[in-house]
């Protein structure tokens, strides 16, 4: 799909990827944010860009914004493991969200979806993880809801002809970002310079990638892959570790505070302790991380250290 030209509704598109994405395409087309701003920011929405606050999981909300006249849907909106206090209301509403979307493009005629899942429908799988691994097993109630995402969007672009791209996601940091360990521990610092809780044993070990390359990525993807249901994996090939980061905060903060960990191998229930996506399908495609884990998380904490301090 070429991104140009086009109307485009972004969900979500006042959080951390969607105002990044908004402000890659707001540019060169006409980009409406859907987001009840119950998580993102309204002025994060960059200028160009046309924001609704909108209740996603109401169909009469979303037929106000998704109309004849857009040509592609951009679904990032979602309730995650870490900021919401019921499990059982977070998958109903995410799965909610995306039925609701496609129920309405097939309605009118959207013929393009892109929908950005999760590393978590994997669960605790061997690494690399390719995107043909199988079984895909889950371990909490968030990497379930994308898991049953990835099915409706699936079932639209096989049965409605609505073509799909779905990226499950490393972990991604970068400006604006809340509520993970990059802005966690900055504020933790920023109160008590002398010491830093960690949770788990800080032995934890993810992918990062900079949101930026995140939507280069994203816009790479939907412009050169070109089958009814494209599904990508989105990281590093470089992983780095709580403790690196940790390190990482506490150098670009000049600090050298001691380290207390809350115990055991994950830092709650249902993290997954260590992810690495096999990204060879995307290098296939032309499209390479510009630069490594560590490095993601270094730029991505200089800029939020400018914010949060």
């Amino acid at each position: 799909m070429n991104l140009s030209d086009r109307r485009v509704v972004i969900t979500g598109g006042a959080g951390l990827i969607g105002s990044h994405l908004a402000a890659r395409l707001a540019p060169d087309n006409d980009v409406v944010v859907a987001d009840d701003c119950s998580k993102g920011e309204a002025d994060r929405v960059p200028d160009g860009a046309t924001l609704a606050v909108t209740d996603i999981t109401d169909p009469e909300a979303v037929a106000e914004v998704v109309t004849a006249d857009v040509d592609a849907i951009f679904h990032l909106a979602a309730y995650t493991d870490t900021n919401y206090a019921d499990p059982r209301q977070l998958f109903e509403e995410n799965t909610e969200m995306t039925y609701t979307l496609l129920e309405r493009a097939n309605e009118v005629g959207v013929d393009n979806f892109v929908f950005t899942s999760s590393s978590t429908v994997y669960g605790e799988a061997p690494r690399p993880t390719p995107e043909d691994y199988a079984p895909l097993e889950p371990i909490s109630e968030y990497g379930a809801s994308k898991l049953a995402d990835e099915g409706l969007v699936s079932t639209y672009a096989h049965s409605y002809d609505i073509q799909s791209w779905t990226f499950r996601f490393a972990n991604i940091v970068g400006p604006h970002q809340r509520g993970n360990v990059i802005p966690d521990f900055i504020e933790k610092l920023r109160d008590d310079p002398e010491t830093l809780t960690i949770l788990g044993d800080g032995r934890q070990e993810k992918s990062y990638l900079h949101v930026e390359d995140c939507v280069d990525a994203i816009c790479h993807v939907v412009e050169h892959a070109d089958q009814p249901l494209n599904t990508y994996n989105l990281g590093t090939r470089t992983t780095t570790s709580v403790n690196r980061i940790a390190d990482i905060v506490s150098e670009e903060m000049g600090l050298d505070p001691d380290y207390e960990y809350t115990g055991g191998d994950r830092g709650w229930t249902g993290d997954v302790p260590k992810m690495r996506l096999s990204i060879e399908k995307l290098a296939a495609l032309g499209w390479e991380p510009p630069e490594s884990s560590d490095e993601a998380v270094r730029r991505a904490t200089r800029q939020l250290i400018d914010e949060l301090v």
